[in-house]
């Protein structure tokens, strides 16, 4: 494997060391290329090959999760901001009639002091 091409692996492995992962499978892979890249031994390209397939099925499930995620969020962000509006729109719409009734009662109210 290429310097280059093993500096880019190293710098994966360290990504995927800060998450918290449970899948066995890429527990073990990424065990393996730790300790192969610790031991400064030259890495397979089947053992390369083998390590960046079990990233990828992990991180490819992990990514439609969020993004489906995502989408639920935005679709209440979008009832919510939905609601606002209408709850906006009645607070006007009373808002108008106080002013209204207010008017009525003022008359009234001159009427009476006659």
């Amino acid at each position: 494997m290429p310097a280059a091409n093993r500096a880019r692996l190293e710098k994966l492995v360290a990504q995927v060391e800060g998450f918290y992962v449970r899948d066995r499978r890429l527990r073990r892979a990424q065990a393996a290329m730790t300790a192969l890249l610790a031991s400064g031994a030259e890495i397979p390209p089947a053992g390369a090959a083998a390590y960046l397939d079990a990233v990828r099925r992990y991180f490819e499930g992990f990514e439609r999760e969020a993004r489906a995620h995502v989408r639920e969020v935005e679709k209440r962000l979008a009832r919510a901001s939905q609601v606002q509006f209408n709850l906006t729109a009645e607070c006007g719409v009373a808002a108008r009639r106080v002013e209204v009734t207010q008017g009525v009662l003022s008359q009234l109210a001159e009427i009476g002091a006659e």
